[in-house]
Protein backbone atom coordinates (compact mmCIF):
# COMPACT_ATOMS: atom_id res chain seq x y z
CA UNK A 1 0.00 0.00 0.00
CA UNK A 2 1.50 3.58 -0.95
CA UNK A 3 2.32 5.54 1.94
CA UNK A 4 0.38 8.72 2.03
CA UNK A 5 2.22 12.15 3.06
CA UNK A 6 0.94 13.62 5.74
CA UNK A 7 1.38 18.36 5.30
CA UNK A 8 1.61 19.00 8.63
CA UNK A 9 -0.36 22.48 9.65
CA UNK A 10 2.35 24.82 8.81
CA UNK A 11 2.51 23.30 5.21
CA UNK A 12 -0.82 24.41 4.93
CA UNK A 13 -0.03 28.00 5.92
CA UNK A 14 2.82 27.83 3.53
CA UNK A 15 0.52 26.39 1.02
CA UNK A 16 -2.29 29.08 1.57
CA UNK A 17 0.66 31.83 1.70
CA UNK A 18 1.52 31.05 -1.50
CA UNK A 19 -1.78 30.79 -2.93
CA UNK A 20 -2.49 34.25 -1.52
CA UNK A 21 0.74 36.00 -2.37
CA UNK A 22 1.16 34.31 -6.06
CA UNK A 23 4.19 33.74 -7.97
CA UNK A 24 4.81 36.63 -10.74
CA UNK A 25 4.96 35.49 -14.27
CA UNK A 26 6.12 38.53 -15.34
CA UNK A 27 9.28 38.24 -16.69
CA UNK A 28 9.77 37.49 -20.47
CA UNK A 29 11.45 34.49 -20.95
CA UNK A 30 13.52 33.07 -23.59
CA UNK A 31 11.40 30.57 -25.85
CA UNK A 32 13.25 28.67 -28.63
CA UNK A 33 10.72 29.13 -31.51
CA UNK A 34 12.69 26.26 -33.93
CA UNK A 35 10.97 23.48 -31.17
CA UNK A 36 7.74 26.11 -30.78
CA UNK A 37 8.00 26.14 -27.68
CA UNK A 38 5.62 27.77 -25.12
CA UNK A 39 4.69 27.67 -21.11
CA UNK A 40 1.52 27.19 -19.77
CA UNK A 41 -0.06 26.64 -16.54
CA UNK A 42 -1.77 23.79 -16.11
CA UNK A 43 -4.15 23.98 -13.29
CA UNK A 44 -4.40 21.11 -10.74
CA UNK A 45 -6.57 20.54 -7.60
CA UNK A 46 -9.66 23.32 -6.22
CA UNK A 47 -10.31 25.70 -3.39
CA UNK A 48 -7.21 26.24 -1.02
CA UNK A 49 -5.42 23.40 -2.64
CA UNK A 50 -5.73 24.83 -6.31
CA UNK A 51 -2.14 25.35 -7.89
CA UNK A 52 -1.13 26.10 -11.48
CA UNK A 53 2.04 24.41 -12.48
CA UNK A 54 4.29 26.44 -14.85
CA UNK A 55 4.57 23.97 -17.29
CA UNK A 56 7.24 23.98 -21.06
CA UNK A 57 5.86 22.84 -23.99
CA UNK A 58 7.97 21.71 -27.28
CA UNK A 59 6.16 20.51 -30.16
CA UNK A 60 6.82 19.64 -33.83
CA UNK A 61 5.44 21.87 -36.76
CA UNK A 62 1.28 20.78 -37.07
CA UNK A 63 -1.90 20.55 -35.02
CA UNK A 64 -0.52 16.39 -34.26
CA UNK A 65 -1.80 14.32 -32.48
CA UNK A 66 1.77 13.58 -31.49
CA UNK A 67 3.63 11.15 -28.95
CA UNK A 68 4.35 12.50 -25.78
CA UNK A 69 7.09 12.58 -23.56
CA UNK A 70 6.90 13.83 -20.09
CA UNK A 71 10.07 15.09 -18.81
CA UNK A 72 10.43 15.53 -15.05
CA UNK A 73 12.95 17.81 -13.39
CA UNK A 74 15.16 17.53 -10.55
CA UNK A 75 16.00 19.42 -7.63
CA UNK A 76 18.71 21.77 -7.14
CA UNK A 77 19.47 22.45 -3.18
CA UNK A 78 18.21 25.44 -1.99
CA UNK A 79 14.67 26.66 -1.91
CA UNK A 80 12.59 25.17 -4.75
CA UNK A 81 10.96 28.53 -6.20
CA UNK A 82 14.19 29.78 -6.95
CA UNK A 83 14.97 27.09 -9.26
CA UNK A 84 15.15 27.85 -13.04
CA UNK A 85 12.56 26.36 -15.34
CA UNK A 86 13.74 22.82 -16.86
CA UNK A 87 13.44 22.85 -20.47
CA UNK A 88 16.11 19.51 -20.90
CA UNK A 89 17.13 21.20 -24.21
CA UNK A 90 19.21 18.37 -25.51
CA UNK A 91 16.51 15.72 -24.60
CA UNK A 92 13.94 17.97 -25.76
CA UNK A 93 15.32 18.78 -29.17
CA UNK A 94 16.06 15.00 -29.95
CA UNK A 95 12.54 14.10 -29.27
CA UNK A 96 10.97 16.87 -31.22
CA UNK A 97 12.90 16.58 -34.41
CA UNK A 98 11.34 12.58 -34.34
CA UNK A 99 7.61 13.91 -34.25
CA UNK A 100 7.52 14.24 -30.33
CA UNK A 101 5.76 17.02 -28.19
CA UNK A 102 7.93 17.09 -25.12
CA UNK A 103 6.04 18.28 -21.84
CA UNK A 104 8.54 19.37 -18.88
CA UNK A 105 5.95 20.25 -16.08
CA UNK A 106 7.88 22.20 -12.63
CA UNK A 107 6.22 20.23 -9.64
CA UNK A 108 4.36 22.39 -6.91
CA UNK A 109 6.69 25.13 -5.47
CA UNK A 110 9.08 24.47 -7.79
CA UNK A 111 9.95 27.59 -10.28
CA UNK A 112 7.10 29.67 -10.70
CA UNK A 113 4.65 27.05 -10.03
CA UNK A 114 2.37 27.48 -7.27
CA UNK A 115 1.68 25.66 -4.03
CA UNK A 116 4.50 24.60 -1.54
CA UNK A 117 7.21 21.83 -2.27
CA UNK A 118 6.18 18.80 0.33
CA UNK A 119 9.48 16.90 1.31
CA UNK A 120 8.35 14.33 3.71
CA UNK A 121 11.78 13.88 5.42
CA UNK A 122 13.12 10.40 5.12
CA UNK A 123 10.03 9.45 3.67
CA UNK A 124 11.48 8.65 -0.12
CA UNK A 125 9.40 6.66 -1.16
CA UNK A 126 6.12 9.40 -0.27
CA UNK A 127 7.86 12.18 -1.87
CA UNK A 128 8.06 10.03 -4.99
CA UNK A 129 4.08 9.71 -4.73
CA UNK A 130 3.55 13.22 -3.70
CA UNK A 131 5.43 14.66 -6.85
CA UNK A 132 4.15 11.61 -8.80
CA UNK A 133 0.64 13.24 -8.42
CA UNK A 134 1.75 16.16 -9.72
CA UNK A 135 2.90 14.49 -12.73
CA UNK A 136 -0.62 12.61 -12.93
CA UNK A 137 -2.06 15.53 -12.51
CA UNK A 138 -0.76 17.06 -15.97
CA UNK A 139 -1.04 14.03 -17.78
CA UNK A 140 -4.27 14.02 -17.25
CA UNK A 141 -4.78 17.53 -18.69
CA UNK A 142 -2.74 16.74 -21.46
CA UNK A 143 -4.18 14.01 -22.89
CA UNK A 144 -7.62 16.17 -23.31
CA UNK A 145 -5.55 18.28 -25.88
CA UNK A 146 -6.01 17.57 -29.61
CA UNK A 147 -2.21 17.62 -30.09
CA UNK A 148 -1.47 14.52 -27.95
CA UNK A 149 -1.85 11.02 -29.29
CA UNK A 150 -3.00 9.46 -25.74
CA UNK A 151 -1.79 6.02 -26.89
CA UNK A 152 1.95 6.94 -27.12
CA UNK A 153 3.22 8.12 -24.26
CA UNK A 154 6.74 7.65 -22.58
CA UNK A 155 7.68 9.27 -19.36
CA UNK A 156 11.41 10.55 -18.61
CA UNK A 157 12.70 12.01 -15.49
CA UNK A 158 16.42 13.06 -14.19
CA UNK A 159 17.43 12.94 -10.43
CA UNK A 160 14.34 13.72 -8.46
CA UNK A 161 12.85 13.50 -11.73
CA UNK A 162 13.81 10.06 -12.36
CA UNK A 163 12.31 8.71 -9.03
CA UNK A 164 9.34 10.71 -9.58
CA UNK A 165 8.82 9.05 -12.66
CA UNK A 166 9.52 5.54 -10.98
CA UNK A 167 7.41 6.44 -8.58
CA UNK A 168 4.40 7.27 -11.61
CA UNK A 169 4.92 4.35 -13.22
CA UNK A 170 3.24 2.20 -10.01
CA UNK A 171 -0.09 3.78 -11.53
CA UNK A 172 0.45 1.96 -14.75
CA UNK A 173 -1.12 4.74 -16.58
CA UNK A 174 -2.85 4.38 -19.46
CA UNK A 175 -1.56 4.96 -23.02
CA UNK A 176 2.10 4.85 -21.53
CA UNK A 177 4.58 2.36 -22.86
CA UNK A 178 7.48 2.34 -20.55
CA UNK A 179 9.66 4.85 -18.26
CA UNK A 180 12.99 6.49 -18.57
CA UNK A 181 15.40 6.89 -15.37
CA UNK A 182 18.16 9.19 -15.68
CA UNK A 183 19.88 9.06 -12.36
CA UNK A 184 17.03 8.80 -10.30
CA UNK A 185 16.77 9.41 -6.42
CA UNK A 186 17.15 11.89 -3.84
CA UNK A 187 19.09 12.59 -1.22
CA UNK A 188 18.30 14.16 2.41
CA UNK A 189 20.45 15.11 5.02
CA UNK A 190 20.27 13.51 9.14
CA UNK A 191 18.48 10.13 7.87
CA UNK A 192 19.57 6.66 6.67
CA UNK A 193 18.77 8.10 3.26
CA UNK A 194 20.21 5.24 1.06
CA UNK A 195 18.85 2.77 2.58
CA UNK A 196 15.33 4.46 2.15
CA UNK A 197 15.79 5.24 -1.59
CA UNK A 198 16.92 1.21 -2.03
CA UNK A 199 13.25 0.67 -0.16
CA UNK A 200 11.36 3.18 -2.70
CA UNK A 201 12.90 1.76 -5.74
CA UNK A 202 11.90 -2.16 -4.35
CA UNK A 203 8.36 -0.93 -3.50
CA UNK A 204 8.07 0.94 -6.79
CA UNK A 205 9.15 -2.40 -8.53
CA UNK A 206 6.81 -4.39 -7.33
CA UNK A 207 4.00 -2.60 -7.99
CA UNK A 208 4.85 -1.51 -11.53
CA UNK A 209 4.20 -3.20 -14.85
CA UNK A 210 5.62 -0.89 -17.39
CA UNK A 211 9.35 -1.29 -18.56
CA UNK A 212 12.12 0.95 -17.77
CA UNK A 213 15.67 1.93 -18.92
CA UNK A 214 17.87 3.52 -16.41
CA UNK A 215 21.32 5.09 -16.90
CA UNK A 216 23.35 5.98 -13.97
CA UNK A 217 27.18 7.24 -14.75
CA UNK A 218 30.72 5.76 -12.65
CA UNK A 219 31.21 9.31 -11.56
CA UNK A 220 27.46 10.54 -10.43
CA UNK A 221 28.24 12.60 -7.36
CA UNK A 222 24.95 11.80 -6.27
CA UNK A 223 24.35 8.10 -7.01
CA UNK A 224 27.42 6.66 -7.04
CA UNK A 225 27.47 2.61 -9.05
CA UNK A 226 27.02 0.68 -6.03
CA UNK A 227 24.18 2.70 -4.75
CA UNK A 228 22.35 2.36 -8.47
CA UNK A 229 22.85 -1.51 -8.23
CA UNK A 230 21.39 -1.94 -4.99
CA UNK A 231 18.62 0.34 -6.10
CA UNK A 232 18.17 -1.46 -9.33
CA UNK A 233 18.08 -5.19 -7.53
CA UNK A 234 15.48 -4.01 -5.34
CA UNK A 235 13.66 -2.76 -8.38
CA UNK A 236 14.03 -5.68 -10.41
CA UNK A 237 13.47 -8.43 -7.57
CA UNK A 238 9.82 -8.71 -7.79
CA UNK A 239 9.72 -9.45 -11.90
CA UNK A 240 10.09 -5.31 -12.97
CA UNK A 241 11.26 -5.20 -16.34
CA UNK A 242 14.06 -2.92 -16.29
CA UNK A 243 17.40 -2.36 -18.64
CA UNK A 244 20.52 -0.68 -16.32
CA UNK A 245 22.64 1.10 -18.35
CA UNK A 246 26.08 1.56 -16.58
CA UNK A 247 27.89 3.97 -18.93
CA UNK A 248 31.16 4.77 -17.10
CA UNK A 249 32.51 8.52 -16.24
CA UNK A 250 31.33 11.44 -18.16
CA UNK A 251 33.16 14.93 -18.09
CA UNK A 252 32.88 16.07 -14.22
CA UNK A 253 30.00 14.55 -12.84
CA UNK A 254 27.90 11.70 -14.79
CA UNK A 255 24.62 12.94 -12.56
CA UNK A 256 24.31 15.61 -15.36
CA UNK A 257 24.72 13.97 -18.52
CA UNK A 258 21.18 13.96 -19.39
CA UNK A 259 21.57 17.73 -19.50
CA UNK A 260 24.28 18.04 -21.87
CA UNK A 261 24.66 17.45 -25.71
CA UNK A 262 27.59 15.36 -25.19
CA UNK A 263 25.34 13.11 -23.23
CA UNK A 264 23.03 11.85 -26.30
CA UNK A 265 25.85 9.69 -27.89
CA UNK A 266 25.22 8.18 -24.51
CA UNK A 267 21.56 7.51 -24.20
CA UNK A 268 20.25 7.78 -27.57
CA UNK A 269 21.47 4.61 -29.40
CA UNK A 270 19.70 2.58 -26.08
CA UNK A 271 16.92 4.49 -26.08
CA UNK A 272 16.28 4.29 -29.66
CA UNK A 273 16.07 0.27 -29.12
CA UNK A 274 14.05 1.04 -25.74
CA UNK A 275 11.47 2.63 -28.05
CA UNK A 276 11.79 0.57 -30.89
CA UNK A 277 10.65 -2.30 -28.63
CA UNK A 278 7.61 -0.32 -27.43
CA UNK A 279 6.77 0.65 -30.49
CA UNK A 280 7.11 4.29 -30.58
CA UNK A 281 8.63 5.98 -33.66
CA UNK A 282 12.51 7.03 -33.97
CA UNK A 283 12.76 8.10 -37.08
CA UNK A 284 13.99 11.93 -37.57
CA UNK A 285 11.38 14.03 -39.31
CA UNK A 286 12.57 17.61 -38.93
CA UNK A 287 15.93 19.42 -38.64
CA UNK A 288 16.15 22.31 -36.20
CA UNK A 289 19.20 24.05 -37.32
CA UNK A 290 23.10 23.98 -35.60
CA UNK A 291 23.80 25.60 -32.49
CA UNK A 292 24.48 29.19 -32.99
CA UNK A 293 28.88 29.84 -33.36
CA UNK A 294 30.69 32.97 -31.82
CA UNK A 295 33.75 33.92 -33.88
CA UNK A 296 36.62 33.85 -31.37
CA UNK A 297 39.09 37.46 -30.91
CA UNK A 298 42.24 38.53 -29.83
CA UNK A 299 41.18 40.42 -26.25
CA UNK A 300 42.42 37.93 -24.00
CA UNK A 301 43.50 34.55 -23.57
CA UNK A 302 40.84 32.33 -21.87
CA UNK A 303 42.12 32.28 -18.47
CA UNK A 304 43.36 35.05 -18.10
CA UNK A 305 40.75 36.02 -15.56
CA UNK A 306 42.37 40.29 -14.65
CA UNK A 307 41.78 41.31 -18.68
CA UNK A 308 37.57 40.80 -17.85
CA UNK A 309 36.13 44.23 -18.28
CA UNK A 310 33.71 45.62 -15.94
CA UNK A 311 33.94 42.88 -13.29
CA UNK A 312 34.38 43.09 -9.20
CA UNK A 313 36.26 40.38 -7.69
CA UNK A 314 33.44 38.97 -6.91
CA UNK A 315 33.00 38.45 -10.40
CA UNK A 316 36.27 37.21 -11.19
CA UNK A 317 35.81 34.81 -8.42
CA UNK A 318 32.60 33.76 -10.57
CA UNK A 319 34.98 33.25 -13.79
CA UNK A 320 37.24 31.17 -11.91
CA UNK A 321 34.17 29.10 -10.97
CA UNK A 322 33.00 29.88 -15.11
CA UNK A 323 36.28 28.35 -15.92
CA UNK A 324 36.15 24.93 -13.70
CA UNK A 325 33.07 24.07 -15.50
CA UNK A 326 32.44 21.58 -18.28
CA UNK A 327 31.91 22.56 -21.80
CA UNK A 328 29.86 23.53 -23.92
CA UNK A 329 29.74 26.98 -21.30
CA UNK A 330 29.51 31.00 -22.01
CA UNK A 331 29.81 33.48 -19.36
CA UNK A 332 28.83 37.15 -20.09
CA UNK A 333 28.85 40.40 -18.73
CA UNK A 334 27.62 44.25 -18.42
CA UNK A 335 29.20 47.87 -18.60
CA UNK A 336 27.05 48.03 -15.03
CA UNK A 337 29.85 45.21 -13.65
CA UNK A 338 26.77 42.24 -13.48
CA UNK A 339 27.87 39.24 -15.18
CA UNK A 340 26.58 35.53 -15.11
CA UNK A 341 27.18 31.63 -17.01
CA UNK A 342 25.60 29.16 -18.19
CA UNK A 343 26.95 25.77 -19.01
CA UNK A 344 25.82 22.16 -20.66
CA UNK A 345 22.54 21.75 -22.58
CA UNK A 346 22.10 22.96 -26.05
CA UNK A 347 22.28 26.89 -25.48
CA UNK A 348 24.47 27.82 -22.68
CA UNK A 349 25.33 31.70 -24.04
CA UNK A 350 21.63 32.00 -23.77
CA UNK A 351 21.64 30.86 -19.83
CA UNK A 352 24.87 33.01 -19.53
CA UNK A 353 23.33 35.80 -21.15
CA UNK A 354 19.87 35.65 -19.05
CA UNK A 355 21.95 35.12 -15.88
CA UNK A 356 23.88 38.52 -16.44
CA UNK A 357 20.61 40.64 -17.34
CA UNK A 358 19.13 39.56 -14.01
CA UNK A 359 21.15 41.51 -12.03
CA UNK A 360 21.83 44.64 -14.63
CA UNK A 361 20.01 47.60 -16.29
CA UNK A 362 22.54 47.62 -19.22
CA UNK A 363 23.14 44.63 -22.03
CA UNK A 364 25.03 42.55 -21.49
CA UNK A 365 27.71 40.90 -23.90
CA UNK A 366 29.44 37.05 -24.30
CA UNK A 367 32.89 37.53 -23.11
CA UNK A 368 33.52 33.94 -23.27
CA UNK A 369 32.37 30.93 -24.89
CA UNK A 370 33.80 27.36 -24.42
CA UNK A 371 37.84 27.52 -24.57
CA UNK A 372 38.47 31.06 -26.19
CA UNK A 373 37.60 34.05 -25.95
CA UNK A 374 34.71 35.97 -28.14
CA UNK A 375 34.92 39.91 -26.45
CA UNK A 376 35.52 43.39 -29.02
CA UNK A 377 36.19 46.45 -27.47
Amino acid sequence: MRKNLKIPRLGLVLIAATLFYGISFAQTPNLDAKLNEQIVSVPLGSGIFAVELETTIFKPPGDGPFPLLIMNHGKAPGNAHFQERARYFAISREFVTRGYAVVIPMRKGFSKSTGAYVDGGCNIGGNGQAQADDVQGVLEYVVKQGWVDRERILVAGQSHGGLTTMAFGTRNFAGVKGLINFAGGLRKENCQWELSLVDAFGDFGAKTKLPSLWFYGENDSYFNPELANKMYAAYTKSGANAKLIAYGPFKNDAHSMSGSRDGVKIWWPETEQFLKKLGLPTEVLMQVGNVPQHPRTDFASIDNVDAIPYVKETGRAGYRNFLGRSMPRAFAISASGAWGWGNEGDEPSVRAMSNCQKNSQLPCKLYAVDDYVVWKE
